[in-house]
C-alpha cells in the first residue's frame, strides 16, 4: 500500500513509544519503573467522576454541537476571566479532543505549504510533527541550560523571516519544567506583535507551578497581546483527566469558526460525557489540586537532589509541570557492559535493560545531551528507580583518551 508523501516526514511519539514499551515489559512480568509517563498518577477526583455518572444516568449521551457544548464553552470563558484576567466569549472558544487535538487543529487552520513555525527547543515532541502534517516547516530555536532553557526577545527578533507565521510557547514547559516570567513574556510579545507573528500558547500545565512562581498567559501581558495569541489548554494535567480527552482553544473568532468547520468533518464533538466531567472540573472547587501540587513539589525536590548526587549528571530545578530534564553529557562516551554510550537514546536503552527504569531520551525533545524523567509516580517508585539508576550508571567505565 502506498502511503501519502507527508507520512515520510512524520515520526511516532517517542514518549508514547517508551511508555508503551515499559508497560509491555511490565505485562510480561518484568518489574519496570516507568519515568516516561506524561500523566499524573492521581485518580480523577470523585466529584468529577460523579458528575459524569449522573450525566450518563440522565441520558446525556447524544451528539452536541461540533464545537462542544454551550455550557462548557461558557465555563471556559469564566475560567479565563477568573484565573487569567482575559475576556473571551463563547464564539471565541472551541472544545477539542484533548490539547494535542487543539494544537493540530490550529496548525491545520492557519498554515500553508512553505509557512514556518518557530519552536524553541527543548520542545514537546508533537509540535514539529503537527507542523509537518500541515505541510509547513518547523524551525527549531535552540535554547540552553545556562540561559534556563528560555527563548529571548533578541533571539526571536533575529529568527523571524518573511514566511514565519507562528511562534509556539509552552509555559510551564514540557520537558524542562521552565516557567516564563511576566517580564520575559512581555519582551517576546512586543517582538511578536511588531512582526505580526501569531503566538500559540500551550498552557496545559498552568496550575502545576512551585516555589511561589505564578503562571502568566502571554495573552495578558500587553493590551494588544490577546489579539495575537491563541490559548490552548485542557483538563488533563491539573485534574488528572488524561483519558477523558478534553482540551480547548481560545482565540480570534474567525480562527475558531474555521476550526469548527474542520472539526465538524473530522472528529465532530468531543465525547458528551467527558464534557460534562470537564464542566465539573472547571466550575467546582478544585479540591484535589493543592494536595497534588504538594506531592509533586516533594517529589521534585527529592528527584533533583538524588540526580545531583550521581556523578556525570547535573539538573536544573524546574519551577513547573512534573518533569526534570537532567544533563547527561558527563555520562556520554563511557562504556557500559561492553557498549559505548554516546547518545541519549543509547543511555535510555541501557537504563531500561540494566536498571529496568524507563526514561525518555532528550533527542525526542531536540536536546540529545539530556533525558526526561517524569516524577508523576509514587515516592516509592522514585526512590527505587533512582537507586537502580545510580547502581547501573556506576558501572560506566571511562574510555582511554586517544594519544
Amino acid at each position: 500500500m502506498q502511503l501519502a508523501r507527508r507520512m515520510r516526514f512524520v515520526t511516532a511519539s517517542p514518549t508514547l513509544a517508551m511508555d508503551a514499551k515499559a508497560k509491555q515489559m511490565r505485562a510480561s512480568g518484568i518489574n519496570v519503573i516507568n519515568f516516561g509517563a506524561g500523566e499524573p498518577d492521581f485518580d480523577t477526583p470523585d466529584y468529577i467522576k460523579n458528575f459524569a455518572v449522573e450525566a450518563i444516568t440522565a441520558g446525556y449521551t447524544k451528539y452536541t454541537p461540533a464545537s462542544g457544548s454551550a455550557e462548557l464553552k461558557e465555563a471556559v470563558c469564566e475560567k479565563l476571566r477568573r484565573e487569567n484576567g482575559l475576556e473571551f466569549f463563547p464564539q471565541e472558544v472551541i472544545i477539542n479532543c484533548g490539547a494535542k487535538h487543539s494544537i493540530y487543529n490550529v496548525f491545520q487552520a492557519l498554515l500553508n505549504p512553505g509557512d514556518e513555525v518557530l519552536i524553541p527547543a527543548p520542545y514537546w515532541v508533537t509540535y514539529p510533527e503537527a507542523v509537518k502534517l500541515a505541510g509547513a516547516k518547523p524551525v527549531i530555536l535552540k535554547t540552553n541550560e545556562r540561559g534556563g532553557f528560555k527563548l529571548t526577545a533578541s533571539v526571536l527578533r533575529r529568527r523571524i523571516r518573511p514566511k514565519t507565521r507562528i511562534l509556539v510557547l509552552n509555559t510551564p514547559s514540557n520537558p524542562t519544567g521552565v516557567v516564563y516570567s511576566e517580564e520575559e513574556l512581555r519582551g517576546l510579545m512586543k517582538v511578536a506583535i511588531s512582526k505580526k507573528l501569531i503566538v500559540l500558547s500551550d498552557e496545559i500545565y498552568e496550575h502545576l507551578v512551585y516555589d511561589e512562581v505564578r503562571h502568566v498567559s502571554p495573552a495578558g501581558v500587553l493590551p494588544e497581546a490577546k489579539e495575537w495569541t491563541i490559548i490552548v489548554n485542557g483538563v488533563s494535567k491539573a485534574f488528572s483527566m488524561t483519558g477523558w480527552r478534553i482540551g480547548y482553544t481560545a482565540g480570534p473568532r474567525d480562527l475558531i469558526t474555521a476550526i469548527t468547520k474542520l472539526q465538524s468533518h473530522s472528529t465532530s464533538n468531543p465525547a458528551s460525557i467527558s464534557m460534562k466531567a470537564a464542566y465539573a472540573a472547571l466550575t467546582q472547587p478544585a479540591e484535589n489540586l493543592a494536595e497534588m501540587r504538594r506531592a509533586f513539589l516533594e517529589r521534585r525536590n527529592f528527584v533533583v537532589r538524588r540526580l545531583q548526587e550521581i556523578p556525570g549528571i547535573s539538573c536544573l530545578n524546574p519551577q513547573g509541570a512534573f518533569y526534570v530534564f537532567p544533563n547527561i553529557y558527563g555520562l556520554l562516551g563511557k562504556n557500559y557492559r561492553g557498549n559505548m554510550i554516546s547518545t541519549s537514546n543509547q543511555l535510555a536503552e541501557y537504563l531500561l535493560e540494566a536498571a529496568r527504569v524507563a526514561v525518555v531520551p532528550g533527542s525526542a525533545f531536540g536536546a540529545d545531551d539530556f533525558v526526561r524523567i517524569s516524577y508523576a509516580t509514587s515516592m516509592e517508585n522514585l526512590q527505587q528507580g533512582l537507586e537502580r539508576m545510580t547502581a547501573a550508571l556506576a558501572e560506566g567505565v571511562e574510555l582511554p583518551k586517544e594519544l
